[in-house]
């Protein structure tokens, strides 16, 4: 079984390696023709950061695999026995916590490179050294306290129940709601300041639009994003009467009222259609497959570990094949998503007029560097919206850039 696990492991790193290079080899011919929405020196740069991010994403995937190698070899083994405790879930708690920030420190690297080094160079990062270790330190004391108290639940439900899985399941599924709700809330205390939106006209313009889809939110809000990021985004967080409407700053800066309106419609059209609601039940069902795997793991490859079958190590189990399990099942994920997203569109161009998302959809693609053409394999897997240039087409707008190709020209944009 162990065996097997490995010869799975190493197939799907290799399989994701390969789908970054097949994607780094097609910007690269795709950069060498003419722009494709952008112009030509907005492509080239949107290129050279997709290429630069891939290769980023390679040397992650290559640490991540020798961390697997690590802990199955003997990295469990020696933290299951790093702590002499009686008391399982206490156990289960300490050791599992140590497997977290283990594993995120040795990513920190990379991930203080992508901040400092990658998205200073292309304009992206306005944090500060400050404030980036202000955030970690937050970031980690939250997970040190939060997934503190979950890993001592579960761990005591694994000890009280044979049906643990189906039990934890619903446990960890309530807490992902609760995180839902809560979320911009959350993340205001901790980290963005939250202001009520003080243009009066933008207020007026938002409230019609969302009475129009019988939308209640309490409150829209402006994000002070900028202080980290340039990048655009806006999101409506929380379920129920927690929900809100939250604007980045650097939206408002970058697109006008019409803009805004139907990028707004376009969100609004996933709360009319219920999506957010769809996406829980999806990931509730992808976690639910999850939990069935690992609850019936068999004791021989805990005997081939050396190892107890213990809440600690099937924890830990959990999350070192979590990204394998994941990618399977992600592209049914990302197939679902990019329909909602289409369906959206629709509901933010009767709401908002179609020209303005054109245009909003457009400048988001400038501002945040987006390369607007992908290789077909990279996203079916990793994919959660649809390309642009799929959006604007399928919002009745052409791409044209000569006869044959979309890499054949400067493409302007018109509506059919």
């Amino acid at each position: 079984m162990l065996m097997f696990i490995m010869a799975l492991y190493t197939v799907y790193v290799l399989f994701r390696i390969y789908i970054s290079i097949m994607q780094i080899g097609f910007i690269n011919r795709a950069k060498r023709q003419q722009a494709v929405l952008l112009n030509t020196a907005e492509y080239l740069k949107a290129a050279e950061y997709a290429v630069s991010k891939e290769k980023l994403s390679i040397i992650g995937t290559f640490i991540e695999f020798l961390l697997f190698i690590f802990w199955l070899d003997a990295g469990i083994v020696w933290l299951d026995n790093l702590f002499l405790i009686h008391d399982e879930a206490l156990k289960a708690v300490m050791v599992v916590l140590s497997f977290i920030v283990i594993g995120g420190v040795i990513h920190l690297p990379l991930e203080w490179y992508q901040k400092f080094v990658l998205d200073e160079r292309f304009g992206f990062n306005r944090s500060s050294y400050g404030q980036y270790i202000k955030d970690t330190v937050i970031s980690t004391l939250l997970t040190l306290v939060l997934g503190g108290i979950i890993i001592y639940v579960v761990a005591l439900i694994m000890l009280s129940s044979e049906l643990w899985w189906l039990w934890s399941f619903l446990f960890i599924f309530a807490v992902i709601v609760l995180l839902n709700m809560f979320f911009p809330t959350l993340r205001a205390m901790f980290f963005d300041t939250l202001s009520p939106l003080d243009d009066d006209e933008l207020n007026t313009k938002i409230a019609i639009l969302m009475e129009k889809t019988g939308f209640t939110s309490s409150g829209v809000f402006v994000s002070d994003a900028s202080k980290r990021d340039a990048r655009l985004n806006a999101y409506f967080g929380g379920l129920g009467k927690t929900k809100r409407v939250v604007l980045f700053d650097t939206l408002l800066q970058k697109l006008s009222h019409n803009e805004l309106l139907a990028v707004l419609g376009h969100e609004l059209g996933h709360f009319s259609h219920g999506d957010i609601y769809k996406n829980i039940a999806a990931m509730g069902g992808m976690l639910f497959v999850m939990f069935v795997i690992f609850g019936n793991l068999p004791e021989s490859l805990y005997l081939e570990l050396g190892i107890s079958q213990s809440p600690a190590v099937v924890m830990i189990l959990f999350m070192l094949l979590m990204s394998l399990l994941s990618f399977i099942m992600m592209p049914i994920m990302g197939i679902l998503s990019r329909h909602n997203e289409f369906e959206a569109d629709k509901t933010g161009a009767e709401l908002g007029g179609e020209e303005h998302l054109v245009s909003a959809l457009s400048k988001l693609v400038t501002e945040n560097k987006s390369f607007p053409l992908s290789h077909p394999l990279y996203i079916f897997f990793y994919y959660t919206h649809p390309p642009v240039l799929e959006r604007f087409k399928e919002l009745g707008v052409d791409i044209y850039c000569g006869e044959h190709s979309a890499l054949e020209g400067e493409c302007p944009t018109h509506a059919r």
